[in-house]
């Protein structure tokens, strides 16, 4: 092979692995948010497409004239430290008004190419009065209007809604603010990745918050594995083909989607796929072919991504007040802890550092830094918490404080927490 057919190779095998792990970190690729990585996708759409189906079971929609790319993540799992956030300064999460107006929101949408932010308030208003278990919109309360806009904030941010004239957010201040949309219906659709529609399952509404478990993993049943319910809400397969198929994207999910790969969280035929000289030849292939660095420990296994494309957080990182402390508190613990013990640490650790942290120097900022910084930890499956104890887990060793400087905007170098 010659020079250039190796490095064509070489070039090709890189945009590959990038393609991959941006996917991981936005499933939802537009052309207008993220021209360079789209046309990357759209470039290497076969290779990718072929990665993700093989190894995870997803699916990868690529759709060049309409200037998006798709990848469906199913997955079984009800962890809510994820949630949709508000485009609004502060990204606040999601409160259970806006996730029920986005429903109905989006449901109304779907059978009109173009509206205006008045005549869509009027559609919610009225298909929410007409359901017994939905509070009616009331477009006369300001929070209300608030709410509806982060919702519509939210649908243009994936480019479902297109803004031909006005402004989204004028609607806060005036119920009578002119806004027009441009609504695609079709990418609209493809935001729903539950291989099974809610309305299918016919449950009657009473009885949604007792068999919730239940239900998602209705939702989430893919019919190729199998009928039967299983552990973690999977289908139990009914042939080895299916049953291997599973094991195969069961594990493979969980490995780029989590922070790190507990074995004692597998099932043990999953750690004995992982185990067997199939298992452990794919799982070497598939970090390669993902561009990722392959960590095996006694306890589970990482990917790391030495570039950090995979993911929209990183962790250590000197960014945000918060990854400082949990990185330090981390460091503090020699085993579990109290929520309490760690409290007393981060007070001690605002009084070493009077010029670090200023946003948490108020009457609660001890407790604030504390929720803040466990939270950190506990999104990254370094700690779990019950009743009230911190638990470190394995991947924690990963992590030691070294001592650090850093320099005060008046040039005065002090020791610091980062």
């Amino acid at each position: 092979m010659s020079q250039l057919a190796n490095q064509l190779v070489i070039a090709e095998r890189d945009e590959v692995s990038r393609g991959i792990r941006q996917l991981l970190a936005t499933p939802l690729l537009s052309e207008r948010g993220a021209p360079e990585a789209f046309d990357l996708v759209r470039r290497r759409q076969e290779p990718i497409r072929k990665w993700f189906d093989y190894y995870c079971g997803w699916t990868l929609t690529v759709e060049p004239r309409l200037g998006y790319a798709r990848l469906v993540k199913v997955r079984v799992a009800t962890d809510a430290s994820r949630p949709a956030l508000r485009r609004r300064s502060g990204r606040a999460p999601f409160d259970r008004r806006r996730y029920v107006l986005l429903c109905v929101t989006a449901a109304e949408l779907l059978t009109v190419p173009v509206t205006t932010i008045g005549l869509l308030a009027d559609r919610v208003t009225h298909a929410t009065s007409a359901d017994e278990v939905v509070t009616t919109f009331d477009t006369a309360s300001r929070a209300e209007r608030m709410a509806f806009v982060d919702v519509l904030r939210s649908l243009e941010s994936y480019g479902v809604l297109d803004v031909a004239d006005g402004a989204t957010e004028s609607f806060v201040e005036s119920a009578s603010a002119k806004v027009l949309y441009q609504v695609d219906a079709t990418l609209l659709l493809r935001l729903l990745a539950a291989p099974v529609g809610p309305s299918q399952l016919a449950v009657p509404m009473e009885q949604v918050a007792l068999r919730f478990d239940e239900l998602l993993a209705a939702v989430s049943r893919e019919r190729r594995y199998g009928l039967s319910s299983g552990r973690h809400g999977s289908t139990a397969p009914a042939s080895d083909v299916q049953r291997n198929l599973w094991l195969r994207h069961s594990v493979f999910r969980r490995l780029v989607d989590d922070p790190v790969l507990y074995f004692a969280d597998l099932s043990a035929d999953e750690r004995a796929y992982l185990a067997s000289p199939t298992g452990r030849q794919l799982l070497r292939r598939a970090a390669e072919q993902g561009g990722f660095m392959l960590e095996e420990r006694a306890e589970g296994i990482l990917l790391v991504d030495v570039e950090g494309i995979s993911s929209d957080t990183r962790f250590p990182d000197d960014g945000g007040s918060a990854k400082v402390a949990a990185l330090l508190l981390l460091d503090s613990m020699d085993g579990p802890a109290t929520v309490e013990q760690l409290h007393i640490e981060a007070g001690r650790l605002l009084a070493r550092f009077p010029r670090w942290a200023k946003s948490y120097r108020g009457e609660d900022g001890v407790a604030e830094l504390t929720t803040d910084a466990l939270a950190v930890l506990t999104a990254f499956d370094l700690v779990r918490i019950s009743a009230g104890v911190v638990a470190p887990q394995p991947a924690a060793a990963r992590y030691a404080v070294g001592v650090a400087r850093t320099s005060d905007v008046d040039g005065t170098a002090e020791e610091t927490a980062s």
